[in-house]
C-alpha cells in the first residue's frame, strides 16, 4: 500500500498546482493566469473579481503598482511581456463596481493601526472584516500617505478618496493628526489587544523597540512581531528607498493582519506561511514553438487600453503551466488530468474496501514506460506508482482476474512444452554465451531467429540457444509471484547451460535481465552485429525507398541504453540509409503500447497513442523491436524490423508485411522450436500433441479478423469445441442450425458458435466475457 507520506512526498514533486512566475513575484499573489485569460473573453467583470479577492485598492493599485510580474512574465522569451498593470486597470474600468466588503460579527478583540498609509490602511481593512474593532492613527490631516504625492493625472485624488472611504466604512475608530510618541506607545499598546506600526520613514523614533543594524525597527520576517508582545510593524517602517513598493506595502499590511489575527486566536504564527510575498516558483512552462507577439500599444494612455485593446493584449497571455508529461504522454493526456491529481485517485482507489472503485482501468492502462518521469522537470514518474498499485491489487484479490488475462496465458505458452528450450550448441557440453532471441520475436519472425542464431554460430563460435518468455507480462501485471517463478525457471536455464553472457535482441528481455539477473553480462545483438560485421550476403541496400530515409522508432526499453540506440543507427546507415530522427527518439521515445499491456488493457487508447506515434513522420520507419514493427504495421504504417534489412528483405514490400495475428504467432513460435530441434539437433518436438489440437476448423477471413480484434484464438476455439462435443453442453439454434457453446479455460469464458461440417467445423462467430456461468444439473 503507498502510505500518506510517500503519497504527498509524490504529490509534491508534480509542479502544475504551482503558481505562474507573474503570480509568484507578486507580493499579494494576483492570480494573473486567470485574469488574463477572463479579459481574453471579456469577461472584465470576472477579472476585476479576481483582482480584488487580494487587493483591497483595486483601483488605486492599478494605476500605480510597480509590477514586479512584469519583468519574470514568460512571454519575454516569445516578445513583449503581457502588460499586466494595464489589464487590472482594464477589469477596474469596465468590470463594474466591486462588491461591498463583507465584515464578521465584531469578536470583542480591539486593534490600534498607527499609519494611514497602503500598509496601515490594508492591516486595517483585513482585520476590520474579519470582525475586529479596529483604529487607525494617523498623524496626517488625512489617509493616504505616500499615495498622496501622486500626481492628479496618475492617481486622480477623487478615485483616491473613493477607494479609502471604503475602508473607513468598516473601521471602529479614525484618529487624524494624531502623532505617536514613544512614551505613549506603551500606553496605547494597554488599551489595544495587538498593535501594528507603520508609519513613514524615517519615522521620529523607533519607539523604543529593538533595531536593526540598519537603524529600523526589528520584525520577525515570517510574523513581522517586534520586540513587544502583541507589536507588529511593517510598510515604511521597515523599509525606504529602492526597498519601497506600493504592492509590497499592501503585502506587509495583509502579512502583518495574518499574524496579528493568530495572535489575538491564540495559534501558532508559523505554521503554514510558505510563500508568502514574492518567492521563486518550481513551475516550469516550455515556451518553444510560440511565436512571438509584440505588446499590444495603448492608444490613449490617459484612459488606459480600451476594451478591445485589452482582449487582444490578454489573449497574449500563454497561460503558464507544466503539464510536460501529459502533452507528451497519450494515457495521460486521453484521462484530462495530471499526475498530482492521478496520484490521488490511485490512493483512493486502493484503500476502498467496499464500493465501485473507479480507477481500475486507469491503473491497468498504462504502458509503463518511463516516458512522463524523462520529460517531467522534476524526474516525476508515474511508472512505478502504477506498477506498484497493481502489485496490490493483485495482492488484496482486487485486480480483475482477466484484466492481463491474454498476455499472462501467452507467457505460458512461450514457457510450456512447444516452445521453451534450452539447449548448447551441438556437440558441445558447455557454452561460452547463450543467445535469448525473446518470444516476440520468434512469433513474429521466426526465421530471421534462424538467421541470426547461424550467425552467432559462425562469428562467435560456441553460443548456446534460449527460447522462452523472459516473464515480463506477469512483471507488468503486478504478479509478483508469477514473475518470482518465472524468473526462478529463467535462472535454472542460464544455469543449466553455464553461460555468464548472453545476447539479446528484445530490449524488453534485455531489462528484465538487467534488473532481476544481476551477474549475468548482457550484450544486445546489435552490438555484436556492429562489432563482428553484417553477415556475408548482406550488402549495403541497393532498393530504391523515396527518399533513401528511415525513421528510427527506439523501443521504450531502450530509454536509457545509448549504446544500444547507436548499435541501432550504426547498422541502419551500414546498410545505405540515412537515418531520420523522430520528435520522440532515444531517451524520450514513446512506447509502441505493447509495454505494460495498454494494449489489452484499454484498446482504443492504445490506438490513439500509435496513431500519434505514426504519424510523427512521412517516412518509412525502422525499429528493433518486433512488437513495435508489428502494432505499426497493423495500423497501415510502413514499419520494417531491423532485421528485416540485415538480412537483405526488399524494403518496397518488406515494410508492408502484414502483422501476424496472435494465433499465428503461437504456430510461428511452436514451428520454430521444431524446426530448430529437427535441423539443428536432430531431434524430433517432445509430447504429444493435445487432442482439441487435432479438430479442423473453417474460418472465413472476416472471422478470423473478428477473433483477432477480439484476442480469440484458434487454441481457444478448439478447446470450447472439444468441450461442446464431449459433454453435449451445447445449444441448437433452430433457426440457423448453428451450435452455441461455451468454456471457461482459465478465467474468461468463450463462446463459439459454430456448424459441423464433414471432418470440421465451420466457425460463424465467437466471442469471450468475464462473467461466470452459473451451471444447473439435469435431474
Amino acid at each position: 500500500m503507498i502510505g500518506q507520506d510517500e503519497l504527498r512526498q509524490l504529490e509534491d514533486q508534480c509542479i502544475q498546482e504551482c503558481a505562474p512566475e507573474c503570480t509568484a513575484a507578486c507580493p499579494v499573489h494576483v492570480d494573473v493566469r486567470s485574469l488574463a485569460a477572463a479579459v481574453a473573453k471579456g469577461d472584465f467583470a470576472g477579472g476585476l473579481k479576481l483582482l480584488t479577492r487580494v487587493v483591497p485598492f483595486p483601483r488605486t493599485i492599478s494605476r500605480i503598482c510597480d509590477a514586479p510580474c512584469q519583468p519574470v512574465c514568460r512571454r519575454n522569451e516569445a516578445g513583449d511581456p503581457v502588460a499586466i498593470r494595464a489589464l487590472e486597470r482594464a477589469c477596474v474600468e469596465y468590470g463594474g463596481a466591486p462588491d461591498k466588503p463583507r465584515v464578521l460579527p465584531r469578536r470583542g478583540k480591539t486593534v490600534a493601526v498607527v499609519g494611514g498609509g497602503l500598509s496601515g490602511l490594508t492591516a486595517a481593512f483585513d482585520l476590520a472584516r474579519k470582525g475586529y474593532a479596529v483604529s487607525v492613527y494617523e498623524a496626517g490631516t488625512e489617509f493616504g500617505g505616500r499615495l498622496l504625492e501622486y500626481p492628479e493625472a496618475i492617481l486622480p485624488r477623487r478615485l483616491l478618496c473613493d477607494e479609502l472611504a471604503i475602508v473607513e466604512s468598516v473601521l471602529a475608530e479614525i484618529s487624524l493628526s494624531a502623532g505617536l510618541q514613544e512614551e505613549s506607545l506603551a500606553a496605547l499598546r494597554r488599551e489595544c489587544d495587538a498593535l501594528y506600526l507603520a508609519v513613514g520613514w524615517p519615522a521620529r523614533s523607533t519607539f523604543g523597540l529593538a533595531v536593526n543594524e540598519a537603524g529600523r525597527v526589528a520584525v520577525d520576517p515570517v510574523t513581522f512581531m517586534t520586540s513587544m508582545d502583541g507589536v507588529f510593524a511593517g510598510g515604511d517602517m521597515l523599509r525606504s528607498g529602492a526597498e519601497r513598493s506600493p504592492i509590497r506595502a499592501i503585502s506587509d499590511g495583509r502579512r502583518a493582519a495574518i499574524s496579528i489575527d493568530r495572535y489575538l486566536q491564540k495559534v501558532s504564527l508559523t505554521a503554514s506561511r510558505a510563500n508568502e510575498g514574492s518567492y521563486i516558483t518550481r513551475l516550469y512552462t516550455n515556451t518553444a514553438g510560440i511565436a512571438p507577439l509584440p505588446v499590444v500599444p495603448i492608444s490613449d494612455p490617459a484612459t488606459g487600453y480600451t476594451g478591445d485593446e485589452a482582449t487582444t493584449e490578454a489573449a497574449r497571455c500563454i497561460q503558464c503551466e507544466c503539464m510536460e508529461c501529459v502533452k507528451t504522454c497519450e494515457y495521460l493526456r486521453a484521462y484530462g488530468r495530471y499526475p498530482r491529481k492521478y496520484l490521488r485517485e490511485i490512493y483512493n482507489n486502493l484503500s476502498i474496501v467496499k464500493g465501485e472503485r473507479k480507477s481500475n482501468q486507469f491503473i491497468n492502462s498504462c504502458s509503463l514506460c518511463g516516458l512522463c518521469g524523462e520529460v517531467c522537470p522534476e524526474n516525476l514518474g508515474m511508472g512505478p506508482v502504477i506498477q506498484k498499485a497493481r502489485q496490490v491489487m493483485v495482492a488484496d484479490n482486487r485486480m480483475p482476474p482477466s484484466a492481463h488475462d491474454f498476455a499472462l496465458r501467452d507467457m505460458a505458452f512461450s514457457n510450456g512444452a512447444k516452445f521453451a528450450l534450452a539447449r548448447h550448441r551441438p556437440g558441445a557440453a558447455t557454452s561460452d554465451a547463450v543467445f535469448f532471441p525473446g518470444c516476440q520475436l520468434a512469433g513474429s519472425a521466426p526465421v530471421q531467429v534462424e538467421q541470426a542464431y547461424g550467425y552467432l554460430r559462425e562469428k562467435l563460435g560456441n553460443i548456446g540457444l534460449l527460447l522462452r518468455c523472459c516473464g515480463a507480462p506477469a512483471d507488468w501485471a503486478g504478479r509478483t509471484e508469477l514473475f518470482g517463478e518465472s524468473l526462478a525457471e529463467l535462472r535454472a536455464d542460464l544455469e543449466s547451460l553455464g553461460a555468464s553472457k548472453v545476447i539479446v535482441a528484445c530490449s524488453s528481455c534485455f531489462q528484465v535481465f538487467k534488473a532481476n539477473l544481476p551477474g549475468i553480462e548482457l550484450i544486445s545483438l546489435w552490438e555484436v552485429y556492429e562489432r563482428h560485421g553484417l553477415p556475408q550476403e548482406t550488402e549495403p541496400s541497393t532498393f530504391n525507398l523515396q527518399p533513401a530515409t528511415l525513421a528510427v522508432h527506439d523501443p521504450c526499453t531502450t530509454r536509457y541504453e545509448p549504446q544500444i540506440q547507436e548499435s541501432a543507427r550504426a547498422l541502419i546507415r551500414r546498410l545505405g540509409y540515412a537515418v531520420e530522427e523522430l520528435t520522440l527518439s532515444r531517451e524520450r521515445t514513446a512506447c509502441c503500447t505493447y509495454g505494460g499491456v495498454m494494449w489489452l488493457a484499454n484498446r482504443p487508447l492504445a490506438e490513439a497513442a500509435v496513431r500519434r506515434r505514426i504519424g510523427e513522420s512521412q517516412a518509412d520507419y525502422v525499429t528493433y523491436c518486433a512488437m513495435c514493427r508489428d502494432f505499426f504495421a497493423a495500423r497501415g504504417k510502413r514499419t520494417l524490423h531491423l532485421l528485416d534489412l540485415i538480412y537483405g528483405a526488399d524494403p518496397s514490400t518488406t515494410a508492408e508485411r502484414p502483422s501476424p495475428g496472435f494465433s499465428q504467432r503461437h504456430e510461428n513460435r511452436a514451428h520454430l522450436k521444431r524446426r530448430l530441434l529437427r535441423e539443428i539437433w536432430g531431434e524430433d518436438m517432445p509430447g504429444e500433441p493435445a487432442t482439441y489440437e487435432s479438430i479442423r476448423l473453417l474460418i472465413a477471413d472476416e472471422v478470423r479478423d473478428r477473433l483477432e480484434e477480439r484476442l480469440i484464438l484458434v487454441d481457444d476455439i478448439q478447446r470450447v469445441i472439444e468441450h461442446a462435443e464431449k459433454t453435449g453442453r451445447r445449444l441448437l439454434n433452430p433457426e440457423t442450425g448453428h451450435f452455441l457453446a461455451h468454456f471457461k479455460p482459465t478465467v474468461v469464458t468463450y463462446w463459439v458458435e459454430y456448424t459441423p461440417e464433414a471432418e470440421a467445423f465451420r466457425i460463424h462467430n465467437a466471442y469471450s466475457h468475464r462473467m461466470e456461468i452459473a451451471e444447473g444439473h439435469r435431474p
